[in-house]
């Protein structure tokens, strides 16, 4: 949000120039972002956290800067003239657990138009359009004082009264940016005597804004439940002002000032004079039980003695109200040669709470406010006590592992959000029962906690892709948890690493089966890293991978990844530029297998003896099977099976494929003799027919 510094020296009279003033707000941990313009014209860009609505206004600004340099607040004050007969304008709250208070006062004989010219230039250097002199008093009073207020013509409620309920079935609205909206019995509203005129904390109604042809005026201020307005404001898909504060707890007892604020600009722009005084309905008191603010506390949260005089000040110029609880310790007596001095113990306080605070609720909150007055920047920089010694996790050397193995293949760490949509829950989950729903989401693209890390690794991809990333350097890698709901009704959690890559980053010339072979080649680099007796390779994997280029790894029975060229049909649904491939491993699963500890064998110093079997086989024996079938000999002097040649078309039937395997024999303590080399290229061959290969000659 954007503040004016010269605005604020209506309510609080600082020495400093403009660019201290926001370094020192900022220190305060009222951040301000940047600082643009010079002289009176200076414009703050505002970072104000979403739980400090009370400071997201120049008068709430101003009492942090009373703090700061222990200088005088102004009051907010209304100057109005005696009202003309009496108030005769029923206001009815009939949601008093939603609405708490209702402040109102009737204007007659207002002539609309422009505001003032100050008005007008304090909007223009905020970039906020004006609008009327009416409407621009509200809006006006908002930027000052932070309370959202509202303005009715009064000639256009009917019935001569307002009532604050629930929504009726089959009710409409057309809000004031002209859109007519279906109302849910669950939405507050405020109505005349027929009809819905506003929906409560949101936004006003179309029919009874101000116009230039309205003479007759009812402003009101209101405090509303936060729950039931940020119900309201998503339900419409309506986010404005007045429900980004009042979604936030606004200050209860500010209904009467700011009232009498928005009536004094517009009977000094727009002429006119009060009927009766303020109608003010309190429908039931909004109370805060007081807080114990303990010094002994505050020095060992701090760290440091703030004197009392210090907590006093600060809190006092932040509106809280203190009362010395006791003194502890008691007092201590000092001698100093012949002088005695009395030095009284620091004191604890029961501390009333500002209404416009709703974020502070419990001792620590309070402490935390001294610290930011007091300046963080005042603490000695010193280390925490401790006792004891580190302790890594278990896993904690296996991660460590994969990260730099994964840099080094020329992958860079990413990270997305926990968060994703239902959509792409149920597109990359195979069990939509187990999918973890958020129940109170930020947006429906955010519904969901994530079972997968695939989708958040395309939206990166596909980030870097549509920001023009060069494409051979788009290789990520994230490692996070997973969720998903158990039959228990219990969320899991669990580590998972995803890897993705586009076509281009595995090779510019390869063909799509050599992109393939290459990307599992990195997911094999990985894996090496653990020890396991097998590493064999299926193609069972779901449905958004390519069917005919993706894989699934299994480690000594275990499925720990699957991988490969991500569907085409998926990757043109997500607008992906190009092909990507992509992996995930099941760190949870491989966390479990001990690091592989590496070994020296001594090479052999007899001769290898290498044989060639030529086989034409059914394109549904894969060379894992080959593999499988050869080692199941426990051959000790077998070393090596490779496909030396494949080949397909030609003489080669339809469904089938010529294959020459080269296998490779080798002892470490004799030479091998031909009568054996052959007994075992027999039993290879047999091996070989029964997968029902045909021997070439």
């Amino acid at each position: 949000m954007k503040i004016s510094p010269h605005w604020l020296r209506d309510f609080v009279d600082y020495k400093v120039d403009a660019r201290q003033l926001a370094e020192d707000l900022t220190l305060a941990g009222i951040a301000v972002e940047s600082v643009s313009g010079t002289g009176d014209a200076t414009i703050y860009e505002m970072d104000i956290t979403t739980n400090r609505v009370d400071a997201m206004n120049h008068y709430g600004i101003a009492r942090e800067i009373s703090a700061i340099y222990d200088i005088d607040l102004k009051p907010l004050e209304a100057k109005l003239p005696a009202p003309k007969g009496k108030a005769n304008f029923p206001i009815e709250i009939e949601v008093p657990d939603l609405c708490t208070r209702f402040t109102g006062q009737v204007i007659r004989n207002v002539k609309i138009g422009p505001s003032p010219a100050r008005v007008q230039q304090r909007f223009a250097q905020l970039e906020q359009k004006p609008i009327n002199n009416a409407a621009d008093a509200t809006n006006y009073v908002l930027l000052e004082m932070g309370k959202p207020t509202h303005a009715f013509d009064l000639d256009k409620l009917e019935g001569g009264k307002l009532v604050i309920r629930m929504a009726r079935a089959g009710e409409t609205l057309k809000t004031l940016d002209g859109v007519e909206r279906k109302l849910h019995r669950e939405d507050v509203v405020v109505a005349d005597a027929k009809k819905p005129v506003a929906l409560a904390g949101v936004i006003g109604g179309w029919d009874t804004m101000i116009t230039e042809q309205t003479k007759n005026i009812l402003i009101e201020s209101a405090w509303w439940d936060p729950a039931a307005i940020r119900r309201t404001s998503r339900r419409h898909a309506i986010h404005t002002d007045a429900s980004h504060r009042f979604e936030r707890g606004a200050d209860w007892v500010s209904c009467p000032i700011s009232t009498d604020l928005v009536s004094q600009m517009i009977l000094e722009s727009g002429g006119g004079e009060l009927e009766g005084g303020k109608i003010d309905v309190i429908a039931r008191d909004f109370k805060r039980e007081p807080i114990d603010l303990h010094h002994a506390e505050v020095a060992r949260i701090l760290g440091k003695e703030i004197p009392s005089n210090e907590v006093e000040r600060i809190m006092r110029r932040l509106g809280f109200t203190l009362t010395a609880s006791r003194i502890s310790p008691v007092a201590t007596t000092v001698k100093t040669g012949t002088a005695t001095a009395v030095i009284e113990a620091p004191a604890d306080y029961t501390v009333e709470l500002p209404t416009w605070r709703l974020d502070v609720e419990r001792e620590i909150d309070l402490i935390e406010e001294l610290a930011r007055i007091h300046g963080f920047n005042k603490f000695a920089n010193t280390l925490p006590g401790f006792t004891g010694a580190v302790v890594e996790p278990p896993e904690a050397e296996k991660k460590e592992k994969l990260r730099p193995t994964l840099l080094a293949l020329g992958y860079n760490e990413a990270i997305s959000s926990t968060f994703i949509a239902k959509s792409d829950s149920i597109a990359f989950t195979s069990n939509e029962t187990a999918i973890v729903e958020i129940a109170n989401p930020l947006s429906e693209e955010a519904s969901e906690m994530r079972a997968s890390l695939v989708p958040g690794m395309l939206d990166m991809i596909a980030n870097n892709l549509n920001r023009g990333t060069d494409v051979s350097a788009i290789r990520l890698f994230e490692s996070g948890h997973v969720h998903s709901m158990q039959t228990n009704g219990n969320a899991d959690e669990h580590d998972a690493l995803c890897i993705g890559a586009t076509a281009s980053a595995i090779s510019s010339s390869a063909d799509a089966a050599e992109k393939f072979l290459r990307f599992k080649g990195d997911i094999e680099s990985l894996l090496e890293s653990f020890q396991h007796d097998s590493l064999t390779f299926d193609t069972e994997t779901p449905d958004y991978y390519h069917p005919g280029r993706s894989a699934r790894a299994v480690m000594d029975g275990i499925i720990v990844a699957r991988f490969g060229q991500l569907h085409p049909n998926v990757a043109s649904a997500r607008k992906l530029k190009q092909d990507v491939y992509v992996a995930e491993v099941m760190l949870d699963k491989l966390l479990q297998l001990p690091l592989r500890a590496a070994r020296y064998t001594k090479l052999s110093r007899y001769p290898a003896v290498d044989r060639d079997f030529s086989f034409l086989l059914d394109d549904s024996i894969t060379f894992d099977r080959i593999t499988t079938a050869i080692r199941g000999f426990r051959l000790n002097e077998l070393r090596r099976i490779e496909p030396a040649e494949i080949f397909r078309g030609g003489n080669v039937p339809a469904g089938k494929y010529s294959m020459l395997v080269r296998v490779t024999f080798q002892s470490t303590e004799r030479t091998l003799r031909d009568d054996e080399v052959a007994l075992w290229s027999t039993q290879i061959t047999e091996a070989l027919k029964a997968l029902g290969g045909i021997q070439r000659a």
